[in-house]
């Protein structure tokens, strides 16, 4: 009798507590389903990784663990971010399961794609991306910002699937290479391209939040970007170089403009009268273009100054299951 996948569904959590009494029943009945289908092993599980809630998601997840076996959980010590608790949930998974399938709280992405990753899976495919069909749901401004994020980092060298966030499914093989990925700085829709491996995509359309407020505003958005161009692209510095180049050559002819004008008002006195403008013009934009290039710089020496640090990119304090018995079973 061939042997099924265990699969463990990775959800990160953060003051959720609105949320999760609903979509935890969704995908319960999602892994259920998957289960009687045959895809996926008995124990698979719904592992969530709360991210240092302040609010009760951490005990709603004790309480679920309790009531059913195929809820589990892990908390971090503290609030470290979206990244770092997918990063957490993935490592913690990947000696447990066969497979991983990364998805939000929220009940935005449509859970029942799940069994299509699955059957991808099975054909082949070490990675399966969830991918947003469209975004007729988002407001004009959240639908151009969010595919203007997605061109920038392409346009900046980063390798993502357009349209695709944390929605996937990854296989152990793949996560245990991907162990090898020490970085810091995460951006993991921009890192598991790097891995390689065969690989395809799911589509689906995107639902309304099911309850609470996003996580994810404008400003975090934009930071996610910054994260993700600074972190797996050097053009901004390159770019610097062009800048720069170009700059200088402005100064050149800056400095031709003045000679010539000196010269001719040695012959034609009063013909050339200096302004302010124009050097004060030429002040600003070379000033700026030095705090805008330092800023860059800046970012950059930063980030290396805390990989060089190697700290932990996640602690984890609790859990609801004995490791060492799941391990064991495996």
């Amino acid at each position: 009798m061939e042997k099924k996948s265990v699969l463990y569904i990775v959800i990160p959590c953060y003051n959720e507590e609105e949320v999760l009494p609903i979509t935890s029943g969704e995908f319960l009945e999602q892994l259920n389903s998957m289960i009687s289908e045959g895809l996926i092993a008995e124990n698979s599980r719904i592992m969530f990784v709360n991210d240092g809630s302040k609010d009760k998601t951490w005990e709603l997840i004790e309480e679920l663990s309790k009531k059913d076996e195929h809820f589990i959980g892990i908390s971090q010590s503290r609030n470290r971010g979206h990244q770092n608790a997918v990063l957490a949930g993935l490592m913690e998974a990947k000696d447990l399961a066969d497979i991983t399938i990364s998805i939000d709280c929220d009940g935005q992405d449509d859970i029942k794609v799940m069994t299509e990753m699955v059957k991808e899976y099975h054909k082949g495919n070490e990675i399966v991306y969830g991918v947003r069909s469209k975004r007729t749901t988002d407001t004009f401004f959240k639908r151009f910002t969010a595919e203007s994020f997605y061109k920038l980092l392409n346009m900046m060298g980063v390798e993502v699937v357009f349209n695709h966030a944390d929605y996937r499914l990854v296989s152990s093989r793949v996560l245990q290479e991907f162990a090898d990925f020490h970085e810091v700085n995460l951006f993991l829709r921009g890192m598991f391209p790097l891995v390689g491996f065969d690989h395809t995509s799911v589509f689906y359309e995107r639902h309304e939040r099911v309850a609470g407020e996003s996580h994810y505003p404008l400003r975090k958005m934009l930071a996610l970007a910054f994260e993700g161009i600074t972190s797996l692209s050097v053009k901004p510095i390159r770019m610097i170089t062009v800048i720069g180049v170009m700059t200088w050559f402005l100064s050149i002819v800056g400095i031709l403009w003045a000679v010539i004008s000196w010269v001719v008002n040695i012959f034609i006195p009063g013909s050339t009268v200096p302004g302010w403008a124009s050097t004060i013009c030429i002040v600003l934009f070379v000033g700026g273009v030095q705090m805008i290039s330092m800023g860059i710089i800046g970012e950059y020496i930063g980030k290396i100054y805390l990989e060089v640090k190697a700290r932990p990119r996640y602690i984890i304090s609790k859990r609801t299951f004995d490791r060492t018995d799941v391990v064991r079973d495996r």
